[in-house]
């Protein structure tokens, strides 16, 4: 079965298709490609996450970079792709690996390509490894004939070790006021979900209460993504304990979630609104505003309030990096819990980060994450919002699509005034509710988007494209 790429990087089911012989073979195609970029004579980084097998298949990606020629920096623990991000622009290499299947079920593992300045990999590079791999298969492409074992290539100091956790954990003290967060006495929760963010925030917030906070490459049976029904265990963890605030990262802490005193959940949708008014407003940061088409309408109010421009993109975080590297821009997100805050940090998503900007932000307004998200509404009205995920047959997904494309004239009641077709379809409607459907890029399934004032109006626009 061919090698599939998606947003940035391959994805696939351990020893079905993601083999160490696989892995093998997109790290030559992806040894050639680092080969072409100047930066390569300073060496590429290799992190990895809490996954089964992770950090053997990030040894075999060093292996084959190392045999080519290439230095090597290997993470000595489980990090973070943020933290993985991070040391490649902190080192000013041409880039690097990310062992991670990020928010997929543990049976996955996947193989994330960053950039040298510190961000997902560009759709030109993704694509250049793509025809790598497939000049590979068709012996256009050679790579050396030897491949040098692990502790050869380490005495020779080809692969070199490097404490990617501690360099991350430096910039967070750094990019955050931790000191306002320990004299606000806000009492913060964190989960990692058994993920990248593992043993990680103790040693900036050692009063933080933690759970999951161990290797389990199973990740207790539910998928590291942070959505409602992922997080029924931390939202009880966080009302039990009496906690203010509680913070929630998926399987390589890239994204994030968040879980108010009450036990309510909070998408990454307000989160990155909130997130916009602070910057703005306090910190007094401007630039463009980067967002994909799944995320809320509200942030476009926000932007005409503050005389900001924003653009949209297709889903998928390298869309929203292509701007970050070429234009100002104050922030980027998407609806999937991915936020990057260029204007501070790196062109990156980073979930822990964002988690404790949002306590800061807590700490600042004294108020709680719900009474912030009240205030929001008030100003810019509800926006409720909701995604479902509909796992299908290819048949059944191309008649779907296929009655997408044709259009409609009405939504569950509602005139359609304008459809964009940018990345799937989203459809526009007259009460400023909007529906998107879209196939995923890495995952056999559907998606289904709604925006809507009222529950009751997201849950009929979802009941549209259910019987689509």
């Amino acid at each position: 079965m061919p090698i599939k790429f998606g947003t940035d990087g391959w994805r696939d089911v351990i020893a079905e298709d993601y083999t160490f012989e696989n892995v093998a073979k997109v790290s030559y195609a992806t040894a050639a490609y680092f080969k072409t970029l100047p930066l390569v004579r300073n060496g590429i980084f290799i992190g990895y996450d809490a996954r089964f097998g992770s950090r053997e298949f990030a040894e075999t990606t060093a292996e084959v970079m190392a045999s080519e020629g290439i230095k090597v920096f290997l993470a000595t623990s489980i990090v973070s792709t943020p933290a993985t991000s991070l040391a490649i622009l902190k080192k000013k290499l041409a880039g690097g690996v990310m062992i991670t299947a990020s928010h997929n079920p543990a049976r996955y593992n996947g193989y994330k390509i960053k950039g040298w300045y510190g961000g997902a990999s560009l759709p030109d590079a993704i694509s250049a490894i793509e025809k790598n791999c497939a000049d590979l298969e068709s012996g256009l492409l050679a790579v050396s004939k030897e491949l040098y074992g692990y502790d050869d290539l380490v005495s020779r100091k080809m692969i070199v070790p490097l404490d990617a956790k501690k360099l991350y954990l430096e910039e967070l003290r750094k990019l955050v006021n931790l000191p306002l967060l320990k004299r606000s006495k806000l009492r913060i929760a964190y989960d990692p979900m058994y993920g990248s963010g593992i043993e990680t925030l103790e040693h900036l917030l050692p009063d933080a209460g933690i759970l999951h906070n161990v290797w389990n490459p199973g990740f207790g049976g539910t998928p590291p993504e942070p959505l409602p029904q992922n997080t029924k265990d931390f939202s009880n963890f966080v009302v039990e304990g009496g906690y203010d605030l509680g913070i929630v990262t998926d399987g390589d802490a890239d994204r994030i979630g968040a879980i108010d005193e009450y036990g309510n959940f909070f998408s990454s949708q307000m989160i990155l609104c909130l997130l916009l008014k602070y910057l703005v407003e306090v910190r007094k940061k401007k630039g463009e505003v980067v967002v994909s088409l799944s995320v809320t309408s509200m942030i476009d109010k926000m932007c005409t309030k503050y005389g900001l421009k924003i653009q949209r993109t297709p889903v998928g975080f390298k869309y929203i990096t292509k701007f970050m590297l070429k234009d100002n821009v104050l922030i980027g997100g998407e609806e999937s819990g991915g936020i990057g805050i260029p204007s501070i940090h790196i062109p990156e998503r980073d979930g822990l980060f964002n988690g404790l900007l949002l306590a800061e932000i807590c700490a600042y307004y004294k108020k709680s994450l719900a009474a912030l998200v009240a205030d929001l509404e008030k100003e810019y009205g509800v926006h409720q919002y909701e995604r479902y995920d509909f796992h299908t047959t290819e048949d059944r997904k191309a008649a779907v699509l296929a009655k997408a494309k044709k259009g409609f004239a009405v939504i569950a009641g509602l005139k359609v005034l304008d459809t964009n077709k940018t990345d799937g379809f989203k459809y526009s409607l007259e009460d400023g509710s909007w529906l998107m459907i879209r196939s995923s890029g890495t995952e056999p399934l559907l998606r289904y988007y709604a925006e809507a004032p009222k529950k009751a109006t997201v849950k009929k626009l979802l009941d549209f494209a259910k019987i689509l």
